[in-house]
């Protein structure tokens, strides 16, 4: 891998894993390994049907059944308002008289084992109704198509777009930007570039399936769950069970993956509503095919155009999109908004215009994704910035170098948000030479560049407190979820490097909503800029303290104490910290215990039209082969920029990298889930085909790039995303420049070998 990386400290450092040892001896806990007195297995009875009314649910065999304790369905929710949602309160914590998707929860079964509660689910008796499948974006936005919706919008809690449109038909949120005049702009334009495209629903497939334990009690509701965002729930289970937020407690074990799929509210409602009908603790594992229907990526349909003069000065951007977010919004809105933001792409326009639609379908719910929105958007208008390149007769990277946007430019054509705060044109140039740009280019291979920007960061509120003991060891309570990006280790490096001290001497605690100060959500590339930021803030805290302690013992300005190696020094004298611990409080005891927070500042509201909180750079370049009698696409090289400001640890950076590279080939290549009336027939990963070892391009780069021009810790910046959106853009960029233009995710061989047939 290359890169440019400074190693000093234990900020820069590629230091261990702190969760390594205990993962690879198989002493991790997850939420699947979580056991409590008590504790039932909870089965989840899923809706064969796409859209149907429930005619009526017999559960009396089931009940009968020895060893059920419990079977749940709508109407035992009737004391509480069973809907959630925190963009728009629309999805019942089971169907109640309508289903609006195959696999949508109609009963939940609890049992003393798993196998007696698979068998109760079979002997429910439910009748149902069929209605009209909508189960596409055009069936849903005919003229005559049922309305999934028809009940008043209710907004979530924490949807963070301003004021939420009243439904038209099944469009249930729209999000417009607009910047100049598009028609006077393009009036007479000599190269006009205008297509369709469609992008494909993708599972985030990761290796644990969603888990909650639950255990209901009148005084508190605990959770161990397997999310992203532990404090939204606690607010989402608050409100929607009728009980204060503090008494609502969730802990959260280690995540085996997330990427966006079990952000914001998941399985958590049902699973408490079960604990609550059983009057016991309980459980409810999904299967890969159940995780599937949970929460997937949005597809997408998209009409986009580009106009440039003669010369390839670019003047317009158009884009119309419509996002199929299934049944219920999910984060259908946030990722229609971020979309629009990806449209126009980081380029300078004299006018542009961005139109997005969230449209509900009746398919498996749609929500977060890592890079959301952008990969969406960012290989449709990078094909587009390409063929304006060819028509213009310029190098697709000399148009590039010209067109984007400089540091400190604004990125949204409209002026509003955070200015760039990267150098794109440094980055691309760089991708484009690790995959050989200028090399001879020969035959059925191409190559491909793509830039884009994702909005990134999220509300900016996070809290932390570090604990100084004692012993001098060190307790960071963050409420950041550690799903195996490594999230604890760096939090433990910027904690040591505040203080003076050894990683190996700092502990970070798992979330856990009871004692773990707020943070907002570990998603949107935030955690290591702001929830790190307000872990850097509290050990500078602590560091206060001890250099305050030992400035009193040798009768110095606090100024004059450098903290170093686990102790206070002043010229020659220096101190332990369990001596200036014992100093501080005149015997061996005590501690020092600070918080740090992060916040909206000056005003600002930490909206999204306000921000982001930092713009995520979303560079790459790939040479890709393809086969012309079989339409086989081969990957051979691929290079991605990790922008991130500072390294806290340049080889975690460079393994998000990487990840976020795999599955952006899989999203260009073949990843896609397959409806048909309504019914998910890419169930399995028999079916469902993600990367393996042999997809893997036999060069891959990692470039990682470091100004210092990020808002975390010492100009950090998140990063884990960025390459995903781009990845699939710089191929569908190289397959265009080896002759073979597509508009069409994934680029399987039957689409590229039709496609060359159709020439």
């Amino acid at each position: 891998m290359s890169g440019t990386v400074e190693r000093t400290g234990e900020v820069g450092f590629s230091a261990t894993r702190v969760d390594l040892a205990e993962k690879i001896r198989g002493q991790a806990v997850f939420a699947g390994d979580v056991e409590v007195p008590h504790m039932l297995h909870g089965k989840v009875l899923r809706s064969p049907l796409a859209h149907a009314e429930i005619v009526s649910i017999d559960t009396s065999t089931a009940l009968a059944m020895p060893g059920v304790v419990a079977v749940m369905t709508g109407r035992d929710l009737l004391d509480i308002d069973p809907y959630y949602g925190h963009a728009i309160k629309d999805r019942p914590i089971v169907a109640i008289d309508r289903v609006r998707f195959a696999g949508e929860p109609v009963a939940a079964v609890a049992a003393e084992d798993e196998a007696t509660a698979q068998a109760a689910l079979a002997a429910i008796d439910v009748t149902y109704e069929e209605l009209p499948v909508v189960d596409t974006i055009e069936k849903a936005l005919a003229p005559d198509a049922p309305v999934l919706h028809d009940t008043p919008l209710r907004p979530g809690l924490f949807h963070g777009l301003g004021e939420l449109p009243e439904r038209d038909g099944n469009v249930g949120y729209r999000y417009r930007m607009t910047a100049g005049d598009v028609e006077a702009a393009s009036a007479g334009a000599p190269i006009v570039v205008e297509d369709e495209y469609v992008f494909p629903a993708i599972y985030q497939y990761s290796m644990e399936t969603h888990t909650v334990v639950a255990d209901y009690r009148p005084d508190e509701i605990l959770l161990w769950a397997s999310c992203q965002h532990p404090f939204l729930v606690q607010a989402e289970i608050a409100d929607v069970f009728g009980v204060p937020v503090g008494a609502v407690r969730i802990v959260v074990p280690y995540l085996g993956g997330g990427f966006g799929s079990k952000s914001y509210t998941k399985m958590e409602p049902i699973t408490v509503a079960l604990s609550r009908h059983a009057g016991r603790p309980v459980r409810i594992q999904n299967g890969v095919d159940e995780s599937m229907v949970t929460s997937r990526r949005h597809g997408m349909r998209c009409w986009m155009r580009t106009t440039a003069a003669a010369d390839g000065t670019l003047l317009t951007r158009e884009a119309r999109f419509w996002m199929d977010t299934g049944a219920f919004a999910d984060n259908g809105p946030r990722v229609t908004a971020t979309a629009a933001d990806a449209a126009p792409g980081p380029y300078r326009w004299q006018a542009a215009d961005v139109d997005g639609s969230c449209v509900y379908c009746n398919t498996a719910p749609s929500g977060s994704y890592r890079a959301f929105g952008a990969t969406h958007l960012q290989w449709i208008g990078e094909r587009q910035i390409d063929d304006v390149a060819r028509r213009a007769g310029l190098d697709p990277l000399e148009l590039r170098r010209r067109s984007l946007v400089r540091t400190g430019e604004p990125v949204r054509p409209d002026g509003t948000g955070k200015p760039l705060d990267a150098d794109l044109i440094g980055d691309i140039e760089r991708a484009a030479a690790a995959v050989g740009w200028d090399e001879e280019r020969r035959p059925w291979r191409g190559r491909g560049v793509s830039v884009g920007l994702l909005a990134a960061g999220a509300h900016p509120v996070s809290r932390a407190s570090v604990r100084l003991c004692a012993d001098a060891s060190v307790e960071v309570n963050v409420g950041t979820t550690e799903m195996g990006q490594g999230a604890r280790t760096v939090m433990a490096q910027i904690a040591a490097e505040e203080l003076g001290t050894t990683i190996s001497r700092v502990r970070v605690q798992g979330a856990d909503t009871r004692f773990t100060p707020y943070d907002r959500s570990t998603g949107a590339s935030r955690s290591t800029t702001l929830a790190g930021k307000a872990v850097q803030n509290a050990a500078a805290n602590v560091a206060a303290r001890l250099r305050e302690t030992a400035a009193e013992v040798w009768d110095v300005a606090e100024e004059a104490i450098e903290l170093r190696d686990g102790r206070a020094i002043h010229g020659d004298d220096s101190l332990v910290f369990p001596d200036v611990i014992a100093k501080r409080f005149g015997f061996r005891g005590g501690e020092i215990i600070e918080g740090g927070e992060v916040r909206p500042m000056g005003g600002d509201t930490g909206s999204y039209a306000e921000g982001p909180v930092f713009w995520e750079v979303c560079v790459a370049a790939a040479e890709i082969e393809v086969d012309p009698d079989t339409g086989v696409v081969e990957v051979l090289r691929t290079a991605t920029v990790a922008d991130v400001g500072k390294a806290i640890n340049p080889l975690l950076v460079e393994r998000q990298d990487e990840g976020a590279a795999m599955q952006g080939l899989g999203n260009a290549l073949f990843e896609e889930m397959v409806f048909d009336d309504g019914q998910l027939v890419t169930d399995s990963l028999l079916e469902y085909r993600v990367p393996r070892i042999g997809d893997l391009p036999g060069h891959m780069t990692t470039i990682v790039v470091e100004n210092a021009d990020g808002p975390g810790p010492y100009g950090a910046k998140g990063c884990g995303e960025g390459a995903l959106a781009a990845l699939p853009a710089a191929i569908a960029c190289a397959l265009a420049d080896a002759g073979v233009p597509m508009t069409e995710l994934p680029l399987t061989p039957e689409r590229v070998w039709r496609r060359l047939q159709a020439d």
